[in-house]
């Protein structure tokens, strides 16, 4: 039996701003997603069961397509918890394919080829992968494919120069591929079609053909190749699918629903498509134009060689040329936007404003009423109404996060803090947030604001600097620990913590209102750099210690760094507490600030092997901004770090027997009040966030205040999560009590925890909260940080909306790991099915 596998898990990186809200396979062609356009192909030549691979914005896909019944198919889904390339992603969905025949087609391409004669050729040919191949002018930008007379490849070449262009047939990325070569790809690991199996293929002499496609395909690859295939599809030169009744009339061609009544004033030239529900006015121009659903374009605007996806209002008399505005956007009275303009989702745009060729527009920007905008919106500080998330600014790095802004910015905190005042700033090794913190100074200075320049120094270092109550605040710059692509600014009180919420909102509104004054010439800011910073905290970090215990025990220690600046300070410090240490990632390296997951993976097996071959007494990694650890105990196990925290709870309540109160986040395990009722401590929780709980160390009379996430507060020395400390801090204790981390993991009571991440736009966040409150009215619950709620049982649920993504967090814990997943199973399902009723248009109860 013949299986499809449809790859739609792009983030559409290079079709933005277009896709800034929508995974690329959902962008529009001819008002129907590109996904509808292969799931419609694949039907037409018989192929009707369908595997979607998903990734970026799955529900997205799941509620259009649904389970695809609609087109006359069974549609059935899979997404990856990770990249695993091409190939391995076909692996990944390997149990929903059933040693079936796969033909693989990209979610994301145009084409109109054949599928049938494909298969067809597949058979004839006896192969065990056939590759669809077509001719181009220009292969340069693909992968080329060197065949024999009978079809049977002998090369490739990926991105040839043209000295290697033996050959104008690409591959298509459309394969037809038999289950024993889809039982060679690794499973959940990163593969390659064209890059890895496909050369193994060859090298094992197994039957490899390519199949020389007759018919239309281009790779809808960037902004022009989507305008491009958009106006191929007005010329005919593809046949898709599209909805309506075409309608000749002097020299164009006027496809429309059926029912739709032309205005006689209308003026069109070339082909028009023009959706449901679509209101025109008075004399309103058309030319090579597609109109999406529920549009309205008032009197006299003109549309030429532009698409318009759904829900737009044009004003009368605006005027586009060559352009794409994506849905829910107002173009106002009287509008020029020039060509090659792509705007995305829910902008404004004022009346008379004029927009210049080649700009983009991200989602949510306001163009002033008659302003003239020549450059993209990407972060541009006079279209947003907020740029801080808590206390940090995040944006790509040297598009968002550039020179200027952070130059304004700077300006705008220094004019906060005051004239002749000082402030503290730092960052870490990578070059941007070398550039941001040096622009921020600028601004400082401009500012009259003076500057103590850590240079590169953890964030744990600022703070205790800020403590000492010279400066009147405090950043950091760092590269974003989540995307390599972002960069943050974190900014501090003149106490170390974090920029509390009203002076967020004070640098917001001087920074919007350009209300900062430039100091006079001879008050301008000077730079400092601090000699004993450093020196500072070393002093301060040993006396907080039971150092000779330490010293005593002769520890046998691995340390990973993680290429952060940890690593040109701790050294001193580990190598003053007669430890053995053996370090890892001990240099700094910017590309490596950043740790993906499959990478985070790698480095912990790694620390966990050689503390096993050691038999060291524990394995350290540290965040690259030492704030936070992983912890692997003398086994090589790995400390989850849900149970990190329960054992530090333990090992802290066994050290410390005078202590009375501790304070831990709102999802922690209920392991921690076990393990606190046992030794008479009394347990506070906070919203899981790293600023409640260093409020908490801050002000309250709290021993030990522990998170989910690897950071721990001691607060007799700081008020924050600090890695360095930490580890310092579990060894005196260790060496107090005698007790290992295998010694506390039997003593401490075990519940098992599930996680899970449901995606929800932000629109319906508030919605999918209310109904959860009114659906757990009669339960037990607590509302401190989302929903909690208690069962009898002793299991709970945690149900919090992420502030900065897209989704809903969804933990639970039992002492039954099937009644928790059961629990969670349960309310992901009724998230989604409110989410399901919201994209169809209805308004659901809670029932």
């Amino acid at each position: 039996m013949l299986k499809a596998v449809i790859m739609a898990g792009g983030f559409g990186t290079r079709l933005r701003p277009l896709t800034s809200k929508i995974p690329k396979p959902m962008v529009p062609i001819m008002n129907k997603p590109m996904i509808e356009h292969i799931v419609r192909l694949l039907v037409k030549h018989g192929i009707k069961e369908i595997v979607v691979l998903v990734f970026y914005h799955p529900n997205v896909i799941k509620n259009f397509l649904q389970d695809g019944s609609q087109f006359g198919a069974s549609i059935k889904y899979v997404k990856a918890d990770s990249d695993y390339g091409t190939a391995g992603s076909v692996r990944n969905a390997y149990e929903l394919l059933h040693g079936s025949r796969v033909l693989v087609i990209s979610g994301d391409v145009l084409t109109d080829f054949d599928l049938k004669k494909v298969v067809a050729y597949h058979e004839s040919k006896k192969s065990k992968a056939t590759l669809v191949l077509t001719h181009v002018n220009d292969p340069l930008q693909f992968g080329l494919v060197i065949t024999e007379a009978d079809g049977k490849i002998v090369r490739f070449l990926e991105k040839p120069t043209w000295g290697e262009v033996f050959s104008d047939a690409v591959n298509t990325g459309i394969y037809v591929v038999e289950p024993d070569v889809i039982e060679m790809i690794p499973y959940r690991e990163e593969y390659d079609f064209s890059k890895q199996l496909f050369p193994l293929m060859l090298k094992q002499k197994l039957p490899l053909y390519g199949y020389s496609a007759e018919g239309y395909w281009r790779d809808v690859g960037n902004l022009n190749e989507y305008i491009e295939a958009q106006l191929d599809c007005l010329d005919g030169k593809v046949t898709v699918a599209t909805d309506g009744k075409e309608t000749a009339r002097k020299g164009a061609r006027i496809i429309a629903p059926k029912g739709f009544t032309i205005p006689p004033s209308m003026k069109a030239k070339g082909t028009v498509v023009i959706g449901k529900n679509v209101n025109i006015g008075e004399n309103v121009e058309l030319a090579d134009s597609i109109i999406g659903d529920n549009t309205s374009l008032d009197s006299n605007s003109t549309i030429n060689r532009s698409i318009l996806w759904d829900n737009i209002t044009i004003g009368p008399y605006s005027k586009l040329t060559g352009d794409v505005i994506a849905s829910n956007t107002m173009v106002g009275e009287r509008v020029q936007i020039d060509e090659n303009v792509f705007i995305s989702d829910d902008c404004i745009i004022g009346r008379r404003a004029h927009i210049r060729p080649n700009v983009k527009l991200w989602p949510k920007k306001v163009v002033d009423v008659g302003a003239t905008l020549s450059r993209s919106l990407v972060w541009e500080d006079k279209w947003l109404s907020a740029i801080f998330t808590d206390a940090r600014v995040t944006g790509t790095s040297n598009i968002e996060m550039n020179p200027e802004f952070a130059a304004k910015l700077g300006a705008a905190f220094g004019s906060l803090l005051g004239s002749g005042k000082y402030v503290v700033s730092s960052r870490d090794s990578d070059t941007v947030s070398r550039m941001i913190n040096r622009s921020m100074i600028v601004g400082f200075m401009s500012a009259g604001t003076n500057v103590y320049d850590l240079r590169g120094e953890p964030v744990p270092i600022v703070r205790h600097e800020l403590r000492s109550g010279r400066a009147a605040g405090g950043i950091h710059v760092r590269k974003s620990p989540l995307d390599p692509d972002l960069t943050d600014i974190i900014f501090f009180d003149s106490d170390g913590r974090d920029l509390s919420p009203s002076k967020v909102r004070s640098v917001e509104r001087l920074f919007f209102g350009e209300e900062f004054a430039r100091a006079p010439h001879d008050q301008v800011g000077d730079i400092h750099f601090p000699e004993r910073a450093n020196e500072s905290y070393r002093e301060d970090f040993i006396k907080s210690l039971d150092i000779d215990a330490i010293r005593e025990k002769k520890f046998n220690v691995v340390i990973d760094y993680s290429n952060g600046v940890a690593s040109t300070l701790f050294p001193t410090i580990v190598g003053s507490l007669n430890a053995s240490v053996v370090a890892l990632n001990a240099y700094l390296d910017p590309r490596r600030l950043t740790r993906p997951q499959r990478q985070l993976q790698t480095d912990l097996q790694q620390l966990k092997d050689i503390v096993k071959s050691l038999n060291y007494d524990f394995g350290f990694m540290f965040d690259a901004g030492a704030e936070k650890i992983f912890v692997v105990n003398k086994e090589g196990q790995f400390i989850e770090e849900d149970r990190l925290l329960s054992l530090v709870t333990k090992l802290f309540a066994v050290a410390n027997p005078q202590a009375k109160k501790i304070a831990v986040p709102f999802s922690a395990s209920r392991e921690v009040d076990l393990v606190a009722a046992e030794h008479g401590l009394e347990v506070v929780r906070t919203k899981a966030t790293h600023q409640a709980l260093m409020n908490a160390a801050y002000e309250g009379d709290y021993d030990f205040v522990g998170g989910t996430k690897g950071g721990f507060i001691f607060p007799n020395f700081l008020f924050a999560s600090d890695a360095m400390f930490s580890v310092a801090k579990i060894l005196e204790m260790t060496a107090r009590t005698g007790l290992t981390l295998s010694d506390l993991d039997g003593m401490v009571p075990k519940f098992r925890m599930v996680k899970k991440n449901v995606d929800c736009p932000w629109s319906e966040k508030g919605s999918i909260m209310r109904r959860l409150i009114d659906l757990t009215k009669d339960e037990k619950r607590e509302t401190v940080d989302g929903i909690k709620v208690h069962y009898k049982d002793g299991t709970w649920i945690h149900l919090l909306p992420d502030k900065e993504r897209a989704i809903f967090h969804i933990n639970a814990e039992s002492s039954d790991e099937e009644q928790a997943s059961s629990v969670v199973e349960r309310f992901e399902s009724r998230i989604n099915s409110w989410l399901s009723d919201w994209a169809k248009g209805n308004s659901p109860g809670t029932e």
